[in-house]
């Protein structure tokens, strides 16, 4: 018998409170994960109609400390380990000529993993009642005794006893805890895709090379890496104002014509680098970049808390928004495996050691985000990532650049 089947099948001792769970990414299904390894049913709620909905975003590196952590509470590490992608943890830094200036090959203590294959593993090792699709929030109602009614769009209404907000950057349940609104970070990114690189555009991949590049220059940026499936996932990032893609007079949804946009805008850009945006294929799909106020926090409401995004929103340039997530998830499980029925007790403790966390991640997102489009840029970006490496943060992946 595994661990997980043997914690997974363990006799329940404890009455089982209703716990819901909005938002089936990875914070949310961490936490269902490790309360069910503890016997503590908890229900999964998504808008999304299956698990293969949409597609989940390309690589991501995961921290000891935090998504590491997290899997190993889970009882899933030995099956992270089998999936993890050791030759794309290469970083490529160069500026807008393509002049070299950092070219690590990896093979540190961050292994990369397919984001759609960590979710599937995360998925599939949930009771299967644990997870329901086709949910999407419409309206959360606190009532007097400290429980929540959920309405959804499709689907009968319901009343639980715990509420977890793990529902990403426009969160549905954070109007019950704070008033802030994500503001924009005054970049847009455009995401672009190449498909078969190796075989369809040799010298691009070539240039390219494995794992991750960052090419920066002042205002302007091309961000990405490849996928366990051989293309290159990127970003063109541009310092624009919010309203600028809709009133560009571009039709986005025309791949030629968002292609020929972007390459205006890169015209002084060595010609490898424009090359990236020549062989896209598909349509450019606008990410504007939003981040909460550093330091969000709110007073204890009785009977509902969030995480990743829904808590802490910020902008990808500390590498932490997966990995948080995820340690916000086990960090909750854990106060609620160690306070039993009191949730309001496993919730101060949680939000306790919450707000510090993210306060500190926040503000190395904010300077790193800063530095990396610099006037110096990308000398910026490297001297930052080495101060905030010895912080514990790390801007060696663009997973949270290309899953906004």
């Amino acid at each position: 018998m595994t661990n997980d089947q043997h914690h997974d099948q363990r006799p329940n001792t404890r009455i089982r409170p209703r716990i819901a769970i909005i938002g089936g990414g990875l914070g949310g299904l961490t936490l269902a994960r490790i309360l069910q390894v503890h016997g503590i049913a908890a229900t999964v709620y998504d808008l999304d109609a299956s698990a293969d909905a949409r597609h989940q975003g390309g690589m991501l590196d995961l921290h000891e400390e935090s998504g590491q952590h997290a899997l190993r509470e889970a009882d899933l590490f030995d099956e992270f380990r089998r999936l993890v992608r050791p030759e794309l943890e290469a970083m490529h830094v160069l500026d807008k000529h393509g002049t070299v200036f950092a070219d690590e090959a990896g093979g540190g203590t961050r292994p990369e993993i397919d984001r759609t294959s960590l979710r599937r593993l995360l998925v599939t090792s949930l009771d299967p009642e644990r997870i329901v699709w086709g949910h999407k929030v419409s309206a959360v109602t606190a009532l007097a005794d400290g429980r929540h009614a959920l309405t959804f769009t499709a689907g009968p209404s319901i009343t639980v006893d715990l509420l977890v907000g793990a529902d990403g950057a426009w969160s549905k349940v954070r109007p019950l805890l704070s008033a802030a609104i994500p503001e924009y970070l005054g970049f847009s990114f455009y995401e672009l895709n190449i498909r078969d690189v190796d075989a369809r555009h040799p010298d691009t991949a070539t240039f390219f090379g494995t794992g991750t590049l960052f090419a920066l220059a002042e205002d302007k940026g091309l961000i990405g890496h490849r996928t366990a499936d051989g293309q290159l996932h990127f970003a063109a990032a541009l310092r624009v104002p919010e309203d600028w893609t809709a009133g560009s007079g571009v039709d986005w949804s025309d791949a030629p014509a968002g292609h020929a946009a972007l390459l205006d805008q890169f015209d002084d850009w060595s010609a490898p680098l424009r090359n990236l945006i020549k062989h896209a294929d598909d349509a450019a799909v606008p990410r504007p970049l939003y981040a909460l106020p550093t330091g969000h926090a709110w007073s204890r409401v009785p009977g509902v808390t969030l995480l990743g995004d829904a808590a802490h929103l910020m902008s990808p340039f500390a590498g932490e928004g997966a990995n948080l997530a995820m340690l916000d998830a086990t960090e909750l499980a854990l106060a609620l495996v160690a306070h039993g029925k009191d949730h309001e007790a496993a919730l101060t403790q949680y939000e306790a050691a919450l707000f510090p966390r993210s306060a500190a991640a926040a503000a190395a997102s904010a300077a790193s985000l800063a530095a990396s489009f610099s006037a110096d840029a990308p000398r910026g970006l490297l001297a930052t990532m080495t101060a905030h490496e010895a912080d514990g943060y790390a801007i060696s992946d663009a997973d949270g650049v290309l899953a906004l």
